[in-house]
Order: C-alpha cells, then structure tokens, then sequence
C-alpha cells in the first residue's frame, strides 16, 4: 500500500528507515497529471531499486507568468491511485510552503544548455526546473532517478547540474512513450480536440523524415527548414523551433558525424507540444 506524506522532515524519515534495512531507493519526481508515460519511469525504478518513491508537486518557479499554472491539469487522487497500482512504496506531496517557504531566494541556473531552446522561448523555465529538482534530489537522497526523454533538454540540464553540484544520485533517461499514431505521451494532450490531436500527429512524422534525411547525409540546417515549412503546412500555428543539435552539447551540428537529436516545439491550438528523435 502507497504510503503519502506532506513534510520534507517525513519523507526523509522513511527512506531513513529503507537506508538502515540495506534497502536501495529510486525516485521518480513529476507534476502529477500522470499519464502512460510516468508510469514507464515507475515501471523502470521498480526493475532497478527495492523501494520507489514518487513525487506530485506541480512546480510555480517553471511557469512564466503568461503560461497554463493555474490551468495545468489535476488529478491528485487519480494519480496517487495509479502510482499505488504500479506499486511504488511513497509519495511524496508537499505544499507550496513546504519546497518554497517564506523568505526563499536561492535559485540555480545551468548557465548555456538552460539558456538555448525551450530555455530561450520560456525565460526562467530551466532555473525553475533546476531548483526543484535540486531540492528534490537533497531532500531524498536517492540511488537514481529517472527521467523522460521527451524533455531531453531537461535531462541533459539535470545531469549537467547533478555532475556540477556533486550530487550523489545517478540520473537515467527513459524512452518517450508514445500513441499509435506517434504523439509523445503529455499531461497538455488533454489540451488537443479531436481534430487536432490527428494534426499533432505530423510531429512526430516530420521530425522522424528530419532525422532520417539527416542520417543519410542531408544538410541538417536544410531539413531543419523543410521540417518547420511542414509542420506549419500541416496547420501548426507556430514552430518555436525545429533544430538538429549535438546529442549531448546541444550544439548546433552541420553535419552528423557525432550522435544527433532532431528537437522541435510547435503550437497547435492552445496547445505547445516539444518532441525529439535521435539521428
């Protein structure tokens, strides 16, 4: 049975107690909402760690003041209940005053790979998404913990800020799930109607023949434009970008002569989808 706790101080009482049984720890940190996707992090902790814990806490330091805080989906006893199904031993589900108590200024900023990209189109997003996590992974202390590479950017900043900062907790990437007609698994798919979630699909499909044209020898930048013209043809409002980038840098890359990702985000409707595929 998922055991529920509020205070950094109960959390770390329990996983001091799995500590002390010998027992190893993985985490699995998310904003609740919890899809398919989610639950294969869930899946990936179990086959590694004894214990798993989970956290649901919809973070306000990676929201712009123009973006969805106040309309991001919530399911909190949903997801307690499928995180109790997939067997995952504690959630964790502090209050805002509990990540964030008063008078807090501390932030952290990867300087460079948190600047570029989503960095770039959502100011302050990746300081936000760096500091909770940062306080997530001190607060709990786990072996690992596991991440979706859907927010591929977001993993290499999270390895980037564990490596800079000495923390000691292995961070590992789990593959992008996703439906039948290639849409990567996201909390803001509930955004989509029903005619645009079979626009969405085009995405994943364009960013695929990117990488693929890549791979054979296409000029990265060249398929970059190809791909962002399709995209907006398939009725895409807007392509914030749609790139090919080094796979562990995030530099731009002229040819692909080293592992490459093909990383895109784009606007349908009310709806910002980002997905990504190796080269």
């Amino acid at each position: 049975m998922i055991k529920i706790v509020h205070t950094i101080e109960d959390l770390r009482a329990e996983i001091r107690a799995w500590r002390q049984a010998g027992e190893t720890v993985g985490l699995v940190p998310t904003m609740g909402a919890l899809h398919e996707g989610h639950l294969s992090l869930v899946r990936l902790v179990r086959a590694k760690c004894m214990r798993t814990c989970a956290t649901l806490f919809v973070n306000p330091k990676q929201f712009a003041p123009n973006e969805d805080l106040d309309k991001y989906p919530r399911d909190e006893a949903g997801d307690a209940a499928r995180l109790a199904d997939e067997g995952v031993d504690l959630l964790f589900q502090p209050g805002i005053d509990e990540v964030y108590p008063p008078g807090f200024t501390t932030t952290v900023h990867i300087e460079g790979l948190g600047d570029i990209l989503e960095g770039e189109h959502r100011p302050g997003f990746f300081t936000g998404v760096a500091t909770v996590v940062t306080k997530l992974l001190l607060q709990s202390l786990p072996d690992i913990a596991v991440f979706g590479e859907k927010d591929y950017q977001q993993v290499l900043v999270i390895k980037r800020l564990v490596r800079d900062l000495d923390i000691p907790v292995r961070i590992e990437a789990a593959p992008i799930v996703r439906e039948a007609g290639g849409l990567a698994l996201s909390s803001r798919n509930a955004y989509l109607s029903e005619g645009e979630r079979g626009i969405a699909a085009a995405l994943f499909g364009t960013i695929s023949q990117v990488a693929e044209n890549v791979g054979r020898g296409a000029a990265p930048m060249e398929q970059a434009d190809w791909g962002t013209d399709q995209l907006l043809r398939a009725g895409f409002a807007s392509v914030d970008y749609l790139t090919v980038r080094d796979a562990e840098t995030l530099d731009v890359v002229t040819e692909a002569s080293r592992p490459a990702r093909v990383l895109a985000a784009a606007t349908l409707g009310r709806t910002r989808l980002i997905d990504n595929i190796s080269v």
